[in-house]
């Protein structure tokens, strides 16, 4: 890496420099600990040795050229030294200037149970739909919000697996918005049987569709057929959002695809049934009578056109009643099976109609298992004294690991072969599982250097690969615990074959024959993402922690690759950038990807299926775990070619 030499540290470099503290490099002794200030550019611009003995300024360019941005990011530690101890949040933004680090400090002192009960508030605001005047709205036409619908519709005091509640978040602010997109969708049980349910929000712009809620139905619909769950539709929707009926209409993943599974779930015999309570408008009329069953209750429609567009194509004059009311459809034309009067009938019918199906067994089906379960080593609220919200600290996977899973079942596979990743199988609720975790803290390998927490390299790839297979050879689900930043670069990297070791592991996650659960801790970057089964690798089900962040590379190298693609093309504009402008563009391109890789905004947009509270992680495996073993595939495991 090329450098621009030294200059007077005492100059006027606030806005474009930052403080770093060294604690590892190869080029000198880990008792030695460095501070010297980088540009934007990782040039070194000044230096000062600390702790044993003088470090020579040529030492400096050493490290900056032999590690680059990358030990910056993960071996490095934010100046601000007291004495000489420093202060030690590990890692280090090349780009971050002196004027924010007590900003970051501050971001960063917030706990992990902090943010916990802050998302918790945030979730309950977004639970009320349109907020308590539309829900009186709804009730001052005889209707229930759909939180009171599902209120009497699941079985009392039975669990309650809501996913897709950030669907849409801050996505239609200029419409006003669309909390979890108009519609509630989760996995919870109807007498004795665990169903999907998606029910629309008429709160929320009367239900309507956005490309987000076409998106969340189509992934409960699509969790609904891989673990061969029965499906119930609480219709109450005015069809698909007009403004942006582009993005809803003619694709293959849009609003037809939910129609289009709605015959293929019919025909594959999981069961469907729907209840029309409220608006059921245009091509969204085919959903509830493409179901098996249909439920309509008094003062609802159903109809392709509402009587205004009726009249506007054809001059006809016809009441709402008289097109498609619940009357109509039981006495003339028969496309319901069932007319109630009220929401609390309807749902007290379907109830009993559901409950002549057998409920789910207490047993798992052969090739699964499941043991008597036992308590965790450690309670799950040790988790937020165990990870930090701040990515640059250290934690012990084994001790996460700890607080999932059944006490002392866990049995480490390869402890001592390819440590940047912890693989084993344990009990989860007595449920025997595989788990594949990326550590995060640095390891020392027998033969070479150290390896960084959070990066796959060579060997453990090929651990974690041939653990994969051991799982689906003993039909073992598997659980992934991510927090990685990618795989390894660098000449060495590749010439061991980095890539074919990772081939090796996407391999065989994408072809694995058994359930898989996916829950982000912390990073989720690059392959990184993909190596660890991110939603591309079909997990049955996916969750985040309020860290959790994904991108294709981390927030630090990201800004400082895009705002040198910034400055360059203002300077073919004939435009030159002095340092106050710098940092001005710097801070609003860091701004703007670290929204984007904001745990919130992934959930918007359908990345994950939910963020979950850390201390509840265990309880949500372990339902996760009993809809996830409902069925299994009896085919062979096959990788098909197979890099070695």
């Amino acid at each position: 890496m090329s450098t621009n030499g030294f200059v007077d540290p005492c100059g006027d470099y606030s806005t474009v420099v930052s403080r770093v503290s060294f604690f590892f490099c190869p080029r000198i002794r880990p008792a030695r600990r460095l501070h010297f200030w980088v540009s934007p550019n990782h040039f070194p611009i000044a230096g000062e040795a600390c702790n044993r003995g003088a470090v020579r300024r040529t030492d400096v360019l050493a490290i900056i050229r032999a590690t680059g941005p990358w030990v910056h990011d993960r071996a490095c530690h934010w100046g601000g030294s007291k004495g000489r101890s420093g202060w030690t949040v590990s890692g280090v933004s090349p780009t971050k200037n002196l004027q924010e680090t007590d900003e970051m400090s501050v971001e960063a002192a917030n706990t992990l149970g902090q943010l916990s009960e802050q998302l918790a508030a945030d979730e309950a605001k977004l639970a009320t739909g349109g907020g308590q005047k539309a829900i009186d709205r709804q009730r001052a036409k005889g209707r229930l919000f759909v939180r009171d619908r599902l209120q009497l519709l699941l079985d009392e005091n039975s669990p309650w697996l809501e996913f897709g509640l950030w669907a849409g978040w801050k996505m239609y602010d200029e419409w006003g918005g669309a909390p979890a997109a108009g519609v509630v969708c989760g996995i919870g049980t109807i007498e004795g049987r665990r169903h999907v349910v998606i029910a629309n929000d008429a709160t929320v712009k009367a239900g309507a569709f956005f490309p987000a809620t076409v998106k969340k139905v189509l992934r409960a619909q699509r969790i609904a057929m891989q673990n061969r769950l029965p499906l119930v539709y609480l219709v109450d929707s005015a069809g698909v959002f007009l403004p942006l009926q582009e993005d809803v209409f003619p694709d293959e993943d849009d609003f037809g695809r939910i129609f289009r599974n709605n015959a293929v779930i019919s025909a594959a015999g999981f069961g469907q049934i729907a209840a029309i309570m409220g608006n059921c408008v245009a091509g969204g009329g085919y959903l509830p009578v493409l179901c098996d069953k249909l439920l309509m209750t008094d003062g609802s429609g159903l109809y392709l056109a509402g009587p205004a567009l009726v009249k506007s194509a054809i001059g006809q004059e016809v009441s709402s009643e008289e097109l498609g009311g619940a009357a109509m459809h039981a006495q003339t034309s028969g496309t319901i099976d069932y007319r109630d009067p009220t929401d609390e009938a309807c749902l007290a019918r379907l109830r009993r109609l559901l409950a002549a199906v057998r409920p789910d067994p207490a047993e798992p089906p052969a090739p699964f298992t499941r043991k008597a379960a036992c308590s965790p080593s450690r309670p799950g609220t040790d988790l937020y004294d165990i990870v930090s919200p701040n990515p640059r600290d250290d934690y012990e996977i084994r001790d996460v690991v700890e607080c999932l899973v059944d006490r002392e079942s866990f049995d480490e596979y390869k402890r001592q072969y390819g440590q940047s990743i912890v693989c084993g199988t344990a009990r989860i609720g007595g449920f025997p599982v595989g788990i594949v975790a990326n550590q995060h803290h640095r390891v020392r390998p027998a033969d070479g250097p150290f390896q960084f927490g959070g990066v796959l390299y060579v060997d453990s790839a090929e651990k974690a690969a041939r653990f994969v297979m051991n799982c689906n050879q003993d039909w073992l689900p598997i659980v992934f615990l991510q927090d990685v930043n990618g795989f390894m670069v660098g000449r060495e990297s590749e010439r061991d074959g980095i890539i074919k070791a990772g081939a090796k592991l996407v391999n065989a996650i994408s072809n694995s024959r058994v359930p898989k659960l996916t829950v982000i801790i912390g990073g989720s970057y690059g392959a990184g993402n993909y190596a660890m089964c991110g939603k591309a690798f079909d997990p049955r089900l996916i969750f985040s922690w309020p860290t959790a962040r994904q991108a294709v590379m981390g927030g630090e190298q990201a800004t400082s690759t895009l705002l040198d693609v910034t400055i360059k093309s203002l300077e073919r504009q004939g435009h030159a950038v002095d340092a106050q402008e710098l940092a001005r563009l710097r801070d609003k391109v860091k701004a703007d990807y670290d929204a984007a890789t904001d745990v919130r905004h992934g959930a918007a947009h359908g990345w994950v299926d939910g963020i979950i509270d850390p201390a509840k992680t265990r309880e949500t495996l372990i339902f996760s775990l009993e809809v996830a073993t409902r069925h299994a595939d009896n085919e062979p495991f096959k990788l098909g070619v197979f890099q070695v």
